[in-house]
């Protein structure tokens, strides 16, 4: 017999988690303790907020491609993380978030901070459960693993009552889950290849989660003998080597107009993993729905997806990876090189350093940085106009080096780098921010060097809001409002939490200082000063 705190974890184990993030609450008592017995194998990360901690678990799930694990106290600590629980969803990331939940005999009363977590996060999750039956315990983890890796991957929720959580149960055997993924059937990957071996100007779109390292790869040999561009959805550009031949760039904000045109004016677009959202098809004005029926093939892991925005020519719920290798047993017979050369030249123009009015030209800095990071350093981001820069002048060579939201959800950054570190000790892993971004996580530099993750951080610092305060400037004209910010000193207060720091206020003072912060052994930050007037890349105010 075991109590059922003790047999959650062991189908911890049995899933190969190797970390836990979280906020201990008393809520769950039992299961921090059952963890302390298993500190060998499962590593429990404590974070200073819960956003960070569901932030992190939703970039180790992308990451990995395993879920992500948070744990959080009821009411307060189940609200704050919702945040990293609506990202994980929209990112399609899979991710568990276990909460303490109030004693079974005094649910329905509105107990000390008692809430409905179905009804609260019933439009986000995939499955939210609150285990009654110590008995049950065991199977509905199980099954919450299975479920947050079929199909469209993403979160789940499980709430745990804290008295049931001491009840005795049986030890039994505990199976990982196995979900059995689907592949394309001979009929639809006939279908492609005849309207692939008739297309004059064809188009492939690549995003989503799940790819195994090796998908890609093959992809990517196959696309270079078949000559057919190659666009990627948003924060999904490290499919492909950036510097790939056939790469014509990434569909998400500010993007190439040249690439924009170029997919408007294709006769096929293949679109494999993406579900072809309101980013990457720039507002849902990409295509026309009248017109997507002659010429799209959309090929994703959830039938559900298919045709939801977008009807299409030829539709086929299958696993990402299994589908990417069988396109690649696809000979069109011809190849489009000529329009691949032409495409990847307009990206190579596109991702040039731009020239900018103030000291700090952050198109060189983040140029520089991809020359200078190994080819499978993590490069991570929340959001703010600062993304727009790195996300345009950064090039990705590996896949699995890029962790950003598509949700758009700031304060993602620091708590993602943290989160990529930890699972890829021997990796590189940078957090880029803004001033106002950082500021949502930066007590999080706590929990990097309380657990010797080593990172390093660029705080971008226009003392604005930017995003915010571009599209002000552009609806309301001269009429500033609630987006100008009194920033501290952030080497200074990166220092205060034993993290070495330094300040950068001229582009040619940045390679100096990113050697310099590579070089520590502690987490290191970069306090980078930018002109406010430099608002986005060809952009001023």
């Amino acid at each position: 017999m075991t109590t059922a705190a003790e047999a959650l974890v062991k189908v911890l184990l049995a899933e190969g988690v190797t970390h836990v993030y979280c906020v201990p609450g008393e809520s769950y008592l039992a299961v921090l303790d059952a963890l302390g017995a298993v500190k060998d194998r499962i590593t429990t990360v404590t974070c200073r907020h819960e956003s960070a901690a569901a932030n992190m678990a939703a970039a180790h799930g992308k990451l990995t491609g395993r879920p992500g694990i948070c744990m959080v106290t009821r009411g307060p600590g189940a609200t704050q993380a919702s945040v990293g629980l609506h990202t994980a969803r929209q990112d399609s990331a899979p991710m568990i978030l276990f909460i303490g939940q109030v004693a079974r005999a005094h649910k329905g009363r509105e107990a000390f901070q008692e809430m409905d977590y179905g009804a609260f996060f019933g439009s986000v999750a995939k499955s939210v459960v609150d285990v009654d039956d110590e008995h049950q315990l065991q199977a509905e983890a199980s099954r919450g693993f299975e479920i947050a890796l079929r199909g469209r991957m993403g979160p789940v929720v499980i709430a745990l009552p804290e008295d049931m959580l001491r009840q005795t149960v049986a030890d039994v055997p505990v199976r990982a889950a196995a979900p059995k993924p689907a592949g394309l059937s001979a009929r639809s990957l006939g279908d492609i290849a005849a309207r692939l071996a008739q297309a004059e100007r064809p188009v492939m779109i690549l995003g989503g989660s799940g790819w195994r390292e090796d998908a890609p790869a093959k992809l990517s040999d196959w696309i270079a003998g078949t000559g057919i561009p190659v666009a990627l959805a948003f924060r999904r550009k490290d499919l492909i080597d950036n510097d790939h031949p056939c790469y014509a760039g990434d569909l998400g904000l500010g993007p190439n107009p040249a690439l924009i045109a170029r997919v408007q004016n294709a006769d096929l677009v293949i679109a494999l993993g993406t579900r072809l959202g309101d980013i990457p098809t720039q507002g849902y004005r990409l295509f026309k729905p009248e017109d997507t029926g002659r010429r799209l093939i959309h090929i994703h892991p959830d039938a559900a997806e298919i045709g939801r925005v977008w009807p299409c020519l030829i539709g086929a719920a299958a696993d990402v990876n299994l589908a990417a290798e069988a396109l690649c047993g696809v000979a069109p017979g011809r190849d489009w090189r000529d329009t691949a050369n032409e495409a990847h030249a307009s990206y190579e123009t596109f991702s040039a350093p731009v020239p900018v009015s103030g000291a700090v030209n952050l198109s060189e800095i983040f140029r520089h940085l991809a020359d200078a990071l190994p080819p499978d350093a993590i490069v991570c981001n929340g959001a703010g106009n600062y993304a727009a820069w790195l996300h345009r002048f950064y090039r990705h060579r590996r896949p699995a080096t890029q962790l950003g939201p598509t949700s758009g959800a700031m304060g993602f950054g620091l708590p993602a780098a943290i989160a990529a570190k930890l699972a890829h000790p021997a990796r590189e892993a940078v957090a880029v921010a803004g001033d106002g971004c950082f500021l949502m996580a930066a007590q999080e530099l706590a929990t990097a060097m309380q657990t010797g993750a080593k990172v390093i951080v660029l705080v971008i610092d226009n003392g604005s809001l930017g995003t915010i305060r571009m599209h002000q400037e552009r609806d309301y004209p001269g009429r500033v409002s609630a987006t100008d910010l009194a920033n501290p000193d952030f080497a200074a207060l990166a220092w205060s939490f034993g993290c070495w720091a330094a300040l950068v206020e001229r582009t040619e003072d940045f390679p100096a200082a990113l050697a310099q912060a590579r070089a520590q052994k502690m987490t290191a930050l970069l306090h980078i000063k930018t002109s406010l007037r430099d608002i986005a890349p060809g952009k001023t105010l």
